[in-house]
């Protein structure tokens, strides 16, 4: 291969993992600002700007892990190369494009995942089966747990016995005892580890002591999130109910943004793995960087017209429901990123609604609804794994590579 024909590939995966994190940017991080804006506690173009930032910073200090994932743990004995990395990513990318367009639920993880399968067995790799039985794993337990702990979430916020002063500000207890402990790049980490959380950096600066397995500094930390967390949303739900739960909107939907850009971005710059740190020698943060471009460029010029459309929706759920939809969006989607796992965000919000819904005596989809949507992300997978295949073998033969 020419030095041209080289740079020439690398040009255009580049461009291509730059239209995928567009395409992620304007569809698959409007939905944790869509409540709020039901609610009118943000502005549309103030939450697009948001969310452009705040998936971008997400992109940065937490794509990582599912990145590694997507472009090396997929396939055996081969590396992704940049032709097979634009095969895989274009494969990936007219799969979300017809799920716009046809306004049928095509997720983007199921999409991306197959695709680089299929080129990475067209490459001659073996398949990765332990990494597929994780990945699996936790899709299958995705709808299950995201429904019951928003069924969960719905209920607590319904209960009569339990003020809105009180329920809303128990959450906000949770989702900060939680962002205490996720993990970010950015933050100083000990030898042998890649990320660290808040807790553990302000542990290991104090020097708490270590109890078994147990860190006292990251508890007493954590605690100290949820507590003030607690204190923050109860007095302004205490001056003024409507005011303190968009408050937690605005914020619950700001980390689920966040989380968002983490778990999403991997999807776009995966691919570009080996391309990146391997052949051009690039650290993984310029490809991070790469990819939080193209989703805070999506964010900002996609994402309001499918802001205003999903706020609706999210309206005529009411907040509480809404609220149960993106809880669970939030701890899934930090978990998947602990883990590695590329996830489709839209399941577990989809998967949110419907269990919000159960507790008020209805999911308020159909049952035909519910199957349409399971047997397109199963057509969505197999079908990605044979034409990502097929599309590496047609670029590689008029390539002659």
């Amino acid at each position: 291969m020419t030095d041209f024909v080289f740079w020439g590939l690398v040009a255009l995966a580049t461009v291509t993992g730059l239209f995928t994190a567009w395409t992620l940017g304007a569809n698959s991080n409007s939905p944790p600002f869509a409540p709020a804006i039901g609610a009118n506690a943000i502005s549309t173009m103030r939450a697009a700007f948001l969310i452009g930032i705040l998936a971008a910073l997400g992109a940065l200090t937490q794509g990582g892990s599912i990145s590694e994932t997507v472009g090396a743990g997929l396939i055996n004995g081969v590396a992704i190369t940049s032709l097979a990395a634009t095969a895989g990513l274009l494969t990936a990318t007219a799969f979300m494009a017809f799920g716009v367009y046809s306004g049928y639920p095509v997720p983007a993880a199921f999409a991306t995942t197959g695709a680089m399968v299929g080129v990475g067995l067209s490459l001659g790799g073996t398949p990765a089966f332990d990494t597929y039985q994780r990945i699996v794993t936790f899709w299958v337990l995705v709808p299950p747990v995201s429904g019951g702990l928003a069924y969960l979430t719905a209920t607590l916020l319904r209960r009569d016995d339990i003020p809105e002063t009180v329920g809303v500000p128990l959450l906000a207890a949770i989702v900060g005892g939680i962002v205490a402990n996720v993990e970010l790049s950015v933050i100083p980490s000990p030898p042998g580890a890649t990320q660290a959380s808040l807790a553990g950096f302000l542990s290991r600066l104090v020097g708490t002591p270590t109890v078994g397995d147990i860190h006292v500094g990251v508890v007493l930390v954590t605690v100290l999130a949820a507590v003030v967390s607690f204190a923050f949303i109860r007095k302004r739900t205490r001056d003024s109910v409507d005011r303190g739960v968009k408050t937690f909107l605005v914020i619950l939907g700001s980390v689920v943004a966040f989380s968002s850009g983490g778990s999403q971005v991997g999807l776009a710059t995966g691919p570009l793995e080996n391309l990146y740190t391997a052949e051009l020698g690039l650290p993984g943060l310029v490809l991070l960087a790469v990819g939080a471009a193209g989703i805070l460029g999506g964010a900002w010029m996609g994402a309001p017209r499918l802001l205003q459309a999903t706020s609706r929706e999210y309206a005529q759920l009411g907040i509480r429901r809404s609220i149960a939809a993106l809880v669970p969006g939030f701890i899934i989607a930090q978990a998947a990123i602990a883990l590695g796992i590329p996830i489709s965000f839209n399941n577990i919000i989809i998967s949110g609604v419907i269990g919000g819904g159960l507790a008020g005596g209805s999911a308020g989809v159909s049952r035909r609804k519910i199957g349409v949507t399971l047997a397109f992300w199963l057509i969505t997978l197999v079908t990605s794994v044979a034409i990502g295949f097929g599309v590496y073998r047609a670029f590689s033969s008029v390539l002659g590579t």
